[in-house]
């Protein structure tokens, strides 16, 4: 192999492929936080002599494999390199190889300083920092630089293999990606510009907002484009990300046919998928001790991983098939395939979310990412979940009943805080501009004191316990960003009693803040859907950089294939619901009766859907009907969603904005009309009209940025599943008077022509003829 360095790999990567040995062990163990892990490591450094080099960046070559990091501290005067490592509990306990990882990355980095400095010798530390009592152990071996070099020589010539295979690889990835072609025909109308849009984006560096009508195959016209960008731009990875399975079996979809238009080109796709979806014994823990897949994983992982890498498409099954004939774990498999794919398709949260293990991987390795988000109108929803936390008094009740003896206090001590706070509150929900300090103190110093116990007692917790465990850090955490973007709140059940259990929540209502950190990290995001108007409530809410280019593609289909028609005479208003289900009813009825065929029914919640499916199953019983049901698993979903046959008739009644409103293809005759008997808007209730609220603070228009946009975004993508192809005809009946508002049509797809009640369809019935278009 060349001496020129062609492969890098950071000192961490390079110790943790080649120095870890053993089994899996995910006991859970307290660990610093990340702030706890900065401020010790601060600590250590303020204890230092003057002189004291912090963050020393280092890099060295071996045969080709470039070797970079940076060593937390080196002391010129003591002629010592030190690794420090924080952590609470007892330190006896930590397994020996952890501590084997610890020393290969500390002789790495005393190697990388004696190569520079020219040293013939050096201390090599191994420090570790209890952020409980500030308590230091430092383990110190001297080296002479030849022993480090032939260490660090070692660990390069167990990487190197891989390394060359790796850059066989990637020149073969590049090759292939720069000689891909569209693997269809031709491009349809408006694929042609989002490819070339997505393109140019990653080629200049910017972020991408695009808006495209839905069917014109947005899945494949995003991830062709960034990987003809392989090259080019240098990209280590692709991220697809997506907010659901039906986005991920897509992405999936799209790169299996790229993947068989270009059989020449090796590239690797991987599908990471939940944990509690991935894993083989859930009955049994995550270490060796327990789950036989865990027990000796690092030994067999480097045989499991050679084979994954052979595989070009690593979804769900590809994965567990090569993980159990290693007799090692999925999951943590397809975690460690994530440093070797070329393009990973996963949930959002594996980006974005505090502790998402891609981004974390792209900050440890420097990686250069393009990210591709799909129906990223989701964002704003799911991101204000990841970024917000919950804490329920009943839970903390319950826990305070079984908890260890060492525990009651500082749990009680949680209560009495907790308590505190319904003093002042008469109401059942308030939200106030401060989060609560004292309370917050209680719970540090609670979670603390179970973290200390845990240390102590390994065998661990009960599950309730470690649950309200869980969820207290991650208030904490949270509680750390709390500013003008975040509510806090408190829902009591029994509003007088200054007794009632309630529960708390920090309710983040601007993610910008998150999000834009995650966005500037990549080399381009594109974020697509066919729902990203206004343009400044997307830009507001998920913090695109300033530069970002936003997109409006042109549809492909014509406005003669949709007949979209205002139903004016009914609303669909809750005090007007009664009276509602009888027009709506009847309305339905008429429509089919006219057009026979298959047709999904839209209403704002499950009570509003089973009044009209009930009163509709009783005055048109030889119609087909099917609905969506509450909680509705995966199996039952799919079985609704096959009711829907080319040859079949009938209605299928669902909750706009649920599982079936967006992410389901329906083409041709499986789906030919849909009522939509809502405008989506969210329920008025009182965390919504405080989210207005501090909406109209920040942006000036709180009505629109809490229901209108988030609920018209709803309707338009129900909509979109009517018309699929260039082939497909449909109807789409808006059922609401507001739907005539100007400002309402002004959100609609501009390919729409929308008719007003009464007026002439192409075929030349009229849908209703008793009033005209009422504006309230």
């Amino acid at each position: 192999m060349s001496q020129e360095p062609v492969y890098g790999i950071a000192v961490r990567a390079l110790c943790e492929f080649t120095a870890k040995t053993g089994d899996l062990d995910l006991r859970f163990t307290p660990s610093p936080t990340a702030m706890e892990g900065i401020v010790g490591h601060r600590t250590v450094a303020s204890r230092r002599s003057e002189g004291y080099q912090v963050e020393v960046s280092l890099e060295g070559v071996y045969r080709g494999v470039k070797v970079r990091g940076r060593a937390d501290g080196y002391d010129p005067q003591r002629n010592c390199l030190e690794e420090v490592k924080t952590y609470r509990g007892d330190l006896a306990r930590q397994p020996a190889n952890h501590r084997q990882l610890h020393w290969a990355q500390a002789k790495i980095y005393g190697w990388l300083m004696c190569d520079r400095l020219q040293l013939p010798r050096i201390d090599v530390a191994l420090v570790y920092f209890d952020i409980v009592s500030e308590k230091e152990t430092r383990l110190t071996q001297s080296f002479e630089a030849p022993l480090l070099q032939t260490f660090f020589q070692e660990e390069c010539t167990l990487f190197l293999a891989w390394a060359g295979q790796e850059v066989v690889h990637r020149q073969a990835r590049n090759d292939g990606a720069q000689a891909l072609a569209f693997p269809h025909a031709g491009f349809r109308p408006g694929q042609r510009h989002l490819a070339e849009s997505v393109f140019k984006a990653v080629s200049t560096g910017r972020c991408l907002m695009a808006q495209a009508p839905t069917g014109i195959g947005k899945t494949i016209a995003t991830l062709f484009p960034m990987l003809k960008a392989l090259a080019p731009q240098k990209l280590d990875k692709v991220f697809f990300l997506t907010a659901k399975t039906p986005g991920r079996k897509l992405a999936l979809d799209a790169a299996r046919v790229m993947i068989h238009s270009a059989p020449s080109m090796p590239l690797r796709v991987l599908e990471m998928i939940a944990r509690d979806k991935a894993c083989e014994h859930p009955d049994k823990a995550c270490h060796g001790e327990s789950c036989p897949l865990a027990r000796g994983f690092y030994d067999r992982l480097p045989a499991a991983r050679q084979a994954a890498s052979r595989i070009k498409l690593l979804d769900q099954a590809a994965l567990r098939g090569v993980a159990l004939a290693h007799e090692i774990c999925p999951y943590y498999l397809s975690q460690e395939m994530a440093r070797w794919a070329d393009v990973v398709v996963a949930d959002y949260n594996y980006y974005f979310d505090f502790s998402a293990l891609l981004f974390g991987l792209v900050q440890v390795n420097g990686w250069t990412v393009a990210t591709l988000v799909d129906e990223a109108h989701n964002l704003v929803e799911r991101g204000r979940q990841m970024y917000s936390a919950t804490l329920d008094q009943s839970t903390l009740a319950a826990v305070r009943k079984t908890a260890p003896e060492p525990l009651k206090k500082a749990l009680q001590r949680v209560n009495r805080q907790w308590n505190a706070l319904h003093g002042p509150q008469v109401a059942a929900y308030q939200a106030y501009d401060q989060a609560p300090d004292k309370l917050l103190q209680a719970l540090a110093q609670c979670t603390g004191a179970i973290g200390d116990y845990l240390n102590d007692h390994p065998q661990g917790l009960d599950s309730g316990l470690q649950a309200f465990y869980f969820d207290a850090l991650q208030f904490g955490r949270v509680a750390e960003s709390f500013d003008e973007h975040f509510l806090f709140d408190i829902h009591k059940r029994e509003p007088q009693s200054t007794r009632s259990r309630s529960t708390l929540c920090l309710r983040n209502v601007v993610p910008a803040g998150f999000l834009r950190p995650r966005f500037t990290a990549s080399r381009s995001s594109v974020l697509f859907s066919a729902t990203l108007s206004p343009r400044h409530y997307y830009a507001d809410l998920l913090g695109t950089p300033a530069d970002t280019v936003w997109i409006d593609v042109e549809s492909p289909f014509q406005a003669e294939q949709l007949d979209v028609h205002v139903i004016s005479r009914i609303s669909t208003r809750f005090a007007h619901r009664q009276a509602s289900l009888e027009p709506i009813v009847a309305l339905m009825a008429r429509q089919f009766r006219e057009r026979p065929g298959n047709y999904l029914a839209f209403f704002s919640s499950f009570d509003y859907l089973q009044q009209v499916a009930g009163l509709f199953a009783e005055r048109h019983p030889d119609i087909a009907t099917w609905a969506q049901s509450r909680g509705m698993g995966e199996v039952p979903r799919q079985a609704f969603i096959e009711r829907f046959e080319a040859h079949s008739q009938g209605i299928g009644f669902a909750v706009l904005g649920g599982a079936f409103g967006e992410g389901i293809d329906l083409p041709g005759s499986r789906l030919i009309g849909a009522f939509i008997a809502t405008l989506g808007l969210a329920q008025f209730n009182p965390v919504n009209e405080q989210i207005k609220q501090r909406m109209t603070a920040i942006f000036g228009d709180g009505y629109d940025y809490t229901y209108l946009y988030p609920g018209l975004q709803k309707v338009v993508q129900a909509a979109g599943r009517v018309i699929r192809t260039q082939q497909d005809r449909g109807v789409v009946m808006l059922i609401d008077d507001r739907f005539g508002e100007a400002r309402v049509q002004h959100l609609l797809p501009r390919w729409w022509s929308v008719r007003q009640e009464g007026d002439k369809s192409p075929c030349g019935s009229e849908l209703a003829c008793e009033s005209t278009l009422s504006v309230i």
